[in-house]
């Protein structure tokens, strides 16, 4: 009975995340595509609307959106519904969770997140993310370089900024992905 148990649940965790991602992708697809298909069947003659212009739509919105954020006018009022979104209670923790989350990525493709480095953790060494080489700490001089390090959490979204001398890191071949996946797994991925 115990190897049935032990069969089930490889099989499980193998079908659990393509499973999940495959419903993530289509849940996203078919939620953009009834949203925006409303307007867009009040927009066109009745014989002209096909499924699936609903999520053509979608990927036309987020292109003229990343048109638009370049401009000066649009961020300065992106930054304004911002400040009023931090100040309510409630909203401002998920929508500050969300933004932090996506925050990692810039919007021009690349990371925050520049090189992966080991720091001293007690006796042994934790994996890090560099995200400022030259940095300073509020309200005080530093006499030597120092470099701030993002350590994150296994298993959660969270974790430390420390600001170390730039002697204390040692640098890494590791991509940003995979340090990211060995320490958001807790190292589980590596057996």
């Amino acid at each position: 009975m115990k190897t049935l148990g032990r069969i089930l649940l490889k099989g499980l965790l193998t079908i659990l995340p393509v499973g999940l991602t495959t419903y993530l992708v289509y849940w996203l697809g078919v939620t953009t595509e009834s949203v925006l298909s409303g307007p867009l069947k009040l927009w066109l003659p009745a014989d002209m609307y096909r499924p699936g212009l609903g999520l053509l739509a979608g990927f036309i919105v987020m292109f003229v959106v990343g048109l638009l954020v370049s401009a000066y006018v649009v961020r300065r009022v992106l930054q304004f519904g911002e400040s009023l979104i931090l100040r309510v209670p409630v909203v401002k923790t998920v929508y500050s969770a969300i933004r932090d989350l996506t925050g990692l990525m810039n919007k021009d493709g690349s990371s925050d997140l520049q090189r992966v480095v080991l720091v001293p953790f007690g006796a042994g060494k934790s994996i890090a993310f560099v995200t400022q080489e030259n940095a300073t700490l509020p309200g005080r001089t530093n006499d030597e370089p120092m470099v701030a390090v993002y350590m994150p959490m296994s298993y959660q979204i969270g974790g430390y900024t420390i600001y170390l001398p730039r002697h204390q890191i040692e640098p890494t071949d590791l991509s940003v992905e995979a340090a990211m996946r060995i320490v958001l797994t807790g190292g589980l991925q590596n057996k």
